[in-house]
């Protein structure tokens, strides 16, 4: 889960990092307003929205007095931001943030990210601040630093202190960066965090240490110790299809293909998706309806997949282990009698009592399209896909 600026900012502070003073705003009046509470000469307003790349797009913008951040409200107000990490569709600008302009001397990047390798938690530090960390990477790989913290012991200050010194960090700032580095690695393990990152962290021209923007990316299976995190979903920023999955406890992820997948276990639909694309097909989303594939459960994850206008063809791929195939076969005759389901329909089944599975589809009277493999199956829905266009008309007049 992925939250926004200002709540990272927050977030973080709660832990020692330094951040400088801002206020939410959700009008253009309300912007001109906390900028007059604020105080200053100058001030920053920005586009709160789950992307990064935002000053690229127009999404960030110096004011220097109330109209000023009125105009660039308006602009912003209701608008579509495309960034490089949106993607064409881009996020809605629902709200603003403003914070009082800074001096920047230095700019500086640092993200705090689980290294799957190791098993660590990996910080990522670069004096080139300001760059995304994949440019930086690309145009100045020698600058990035890179540190692995032990797990049993944590981040130690003589490590922290060693980062700040790579940086060339001047050694009078020094307690200051160890003071960020520590309060980082904190929130980042204390509130099951798989990203902390801070670009730009910036020394100011009176010798402070400030994170001057903040992302920070939540593991959703950890969010049931977390309540307060959980409250700081935006689901205006996700894709619609995700968060309906995710409100009835589905796994779902939107992709681009035409080949909806309804599978159980995470394994398995990746497994599904890689033999698509195999059989010369691509995906339309990812999903994992879990152990327990009951017909209401099938039925939503059916709902879910047909409200994606670019599926034309739908996969069911379910391994009964705990499970019964029987009962699966029922809850996929049961689904697609409840759900209106105009593509065809290719399923696979095995494990548990898989031939009573397989009895139940061929006795349903709805042309389902049987598949004893998964290779088989992938190879049928493709072709169903691109060459059947009859199945959505029989499935209608079977129902």
């Amino acid at each position: 889960m992925d939250i926004h600026e200002y709540q990272a900012k927050e977030l973080l502070s709660n832990f020692g990092v330094a951040v400088p003073p801002g206020a939410l705003a959700y009008s253009p009046e309300q912007a001109a307003y906390r900028a007059r509470e604020l105080g200053g000469e100058k001030w920053i307003v920005k586009a709160q929205i789950h992307a990064g790349g935002r000053g690229k797009a127009g999404g960030v913008k110096l004011c220097a007095n109330e109209h000023e951040i009125e105009a660039a409200c308006e602009d912003m107000f209701g608008k579509k931001l495309v960034t490089h990490q949106t993607g064409p569709e881009g996020k809605g600008i629902y709200r603003v943030y403003v914070e009082g302009a800074v001096p920047i001397e230095q700019e500086y990047y640092l993200g705090f990210v689980m290294d799957r390798s190791s098993q660590r938690v990996m910080i990522v530090a670069s004096a080139e601040g300001g760059m995304e960390i994949e440019e930086i990477s690309a145009s100045k790989p020698d600058s990035i630093v890179r540190s692995t913290v032990e797990p049993a012991v944590g981040l130690q200050n003589f490590q922290a202190r060693e980062i700040a010194f790579n940086l060339g960090i001047a050694p009078g700032l020094i307690p200051q960066m160890v003071r960020t580095l520590q309060g980082c690695y904190r929130a980042f393990t204390d509130l099951d965090a798989t990203m902390v990152e801070i670009n730009p962290l910036v020394v100011t021209g009176d010798d402070r240490v400030i994170a001057l923007d903040a992302k920070m990316t939540f593991d959703d299976n950890a969010l049931f110790r977390h309540p307060q995190i959980s409250e700081l979903r935006d689901k205006s920023q996700e894709d619609p299809r995700e968060s309906r999955a995710a409100d009835r406890g589905l796994s779902y992820v939107g992709l681009d293909g035409k080949i909806g997948c309804i599978v159980n276990g995470a394994g398995l639909a990746m497994a599904t998706m890689d033999t698509i694309m195999l059989a010369g097909g691509e995906p339309a989303n990812f999903l994992d309806i879990g152990g327990g594939a009951t017909p209401e459960r099938v039925a939503k994850a059916f709902r879910l997949v047909m409200s994606d206008q670019n599926v034309q063809a739908v996969l069911v791929n379910i391994f009964a282990g705990i499970n019964r195939c029987d009962w699966v076969a029922d809850g996929v005759v049961q689904a697609l009698k409840d759900v209106q389901v105009d593509v065809p329909v290719i399923v696979r089944l095995a494990g548990n009592n898989v031939e009573e599975g397989q009895k139940i589809l061929a006795q349903s009277g709805l042309p389902i399209i049987r598949a004893n493999t998964l290779m088989e199956a992938a190879e049928r829905a493709v072709g169903a896909w691109q060459n059947d266009t009859t199945l959505g008309t029989q499935l209608k007049v079977a129902k």
